[in-house]
């Protein structure tokens, strides 16, 4: 038996399937896949009808079902920030340390769980997996609403970690698992506009929410704002389950025999490894964990993931800034949707042009720098209704960023898959590791110019300008080997037989 170690170098430098190199000889038909796979690639058509049927398809059923429980999801970690300034706090007597804690809590949770998340993702299905995260997630968001004090509010907020660390990694890894190479920022950004969305519909939903159902059935309407928005989550979920597909190779009830085989052949265009299937890598957890481990490039990749979101923790206090500004209470909670609806169109425009002009890395540096220059702005202004202004636009040079830096990963680690989705939850979990100690950075005595959290924000946007230019130079120097197209669709197409031949 081999060794981990020689498990991991072998995987590394592979260009193919293991089912066709996991024996000294091969099997007598196999070169006959491996001529009808080079076959299909000589007959590869880029952008045929085929292909656009096929992607029109994926995206009317894969977006749909992951935009809808991102959305959610998001509306059940920061409905918080909402429900503090509607009255939580006054209920709770909390403090600001104590809302930090809060708010920290989750962090750590979702921290721990991301990797061990993704992990599993690779080896069940996805539309058993990605909804039922959703209905656990919104059985402990309603559950918030009947806590009585800040400790057990703190100990669900643990819990709701745990059950959300593995969706936002897991989509990343579910959509590289579909999309090519330069279609994925596209259909990522398109996902993550739910972000953006959810924080301005957070607001909108708060004041709605708490302003008419405070009171009713003897519930404060910060109550009921945790308990409607998580049975929302539970029904969505259960619903979606019957609609999401699963992988390439695996979705049976969605794709037939030439669509799949197709679904397959555009990702191995791109030397994109398969999830599961014939050709898939069968890794232990433990060689995978090790071999994304002594990759650079995701050291590289978790570094600008936590500048990102370090300076998007800020979306959790944009209440709190609000209501620093000036405006308060239920109209404060308006006051908040325009700085989301800002980073919604970042988001859009800078996906559509990441795919159209097929890079990253100069969007990335344009984005950081202008929100660089503006948060020096908002640091340096003295006038709440500019100091107001000016984050609306420096809060959606951020938004724009995270996808962009998100889906960069799969260009950098695209093989073996395993290995891309443990780089994709470990880069997600570090990066999130900033979130905890940036919940401190916005401390309500700071009001209302909060430079130290203005200031700090500053810094890494300006730092995250500068290495992206910098990384994208050696990752372009040091590419990761991809995997061969032939060989890919050999194991694939032999597999595919053999399911005949069973059936």
């Amino acid at each position: 038996m081999a060794s981990p170690d020689k498990d991991d170098q072998r995987v590394e430098h592979v260009h193919g399937s293991p089912s066709l190199h996991s024996h000294d000889a091969a099997k007598p038909d196999d070169a006959a896949y491996v001529l009808q796979a080079q076959q299909l690639a000589s007959q590869w058509e880029e952008n045929s009808k085929a292909e656009k049927d096929l992607v029109r398809k994926l995206d009317w059923r894969i977006l749909p079902c992951t935009w809808v429980l991102y959305l959610l999801g998001f509306l059940d970690r920061a409905n918080i920030s909402n429900a503090k300034t509607g009255g939580l706090e006054r209920d709770f007597s909390l403090t600001s340390d104590q809302y930090s804690i809060v708010v920290l809590l989750f962090f750590v949770s979702y921290l721990v769980a991301e990797v061990p998340a993704n992990m599993i993702l690779t080896r069940v299905r996805p539309s058993l997996f990605l909804p039922g995260l959703g209905i656990l997630w919104g059985s402990l968001a309603a559950v918030m609403g009947a806590t009585n004090n800040w400790q057990q509010l703190a100990g669900i907020r643990f819990l709701l970690g745990v059950a959300e660390a593995g969706f936002a990694p897991g989509c990343a890894f579910y959509l590289s698992t579909w999309y090519r190479k330069y279609e994925l920022t596209t259909r990522y950004s398109f996902l993550y506009t739910s972000v953006p969305l959810a924080g301005a519909v957070s607001g909108l939903l708060a004041g709605v929410i708490m302003e008419h159902m405070e009171g009713v059935a003897g519930l404060a309407g910060w109550r009921w704002l945790f308990i409607l928005e998580g049975l929302a989550s539970v029904v969505a979920a259960s619903t979606i389950y019957f609609y999401m597909p699963d992988y390439p190779s695996t979705s049976k009830r969605f794709l037939n025999e030439e669509q799949s085989l197709l679904a397959c052949q555009r990702l191995a265009v791109d030397g994109i490894a398969m999830a599961q299937g014939a050709s898939a890598e069968q890794l232990s957890h433990w060689a995978v964990f090790k071999m994304t481990c002594r990759d650079w490039r995701v050291w590289a990749q978790c570094l600008l993931f936590v500048l990102v979101t370090g300076s998007q923790t800020m979306q959790y206090f944009i209440p709190t800034l609000i209501a620093g500004f000036g405006w308060k209470g239920y109209t404060g909670q308006y006051y908040t949707i325009p700085a989301y609806m800002a980073a919604l169109l970042y988001v859009v425009g800078c996906g559509w042009l990441a795919d159209r002009y097929k890079t990253k890395w100069p969007l990335i540096c344009a984005l950081s720098a202008i929100g660089c220059v503006l948060f020096i702005a908002v640091t340096v202004s003295t006038n709440r209704t500019a100091q107001y202004v000016l984050t609306i636009f420096a809060f959606g040079t951020i938004y724009g960023c995270s996808p962009l830096v998100k889906t960069w990963v799969s260009d950098v680690i695209p093989q073996p898959a395993a290995k891309r989705a443990v780089a994709i939850a470990l880069i997600n979990s570090i990066g999130n590791a900033s979130s905890i100690y940036s919940s401190w950075l916005w401390p309500s005595k700071d009001a209302p110019r909060y430079i130290p959290g203005f200031a700090t924000t500053t810094t890494w946007l300006g730092v995250l300008c500068v290495l992206s230019a910098v990384f994208a130079y050696f990752f372009n120097k040091y590419p990761a080997e991809r995997t061969d197209q032939s060989e890919v669709m050999a194991a694939e197409l032999r597999a595919q037989q053999a399911g005949k031949r069973t059936a």
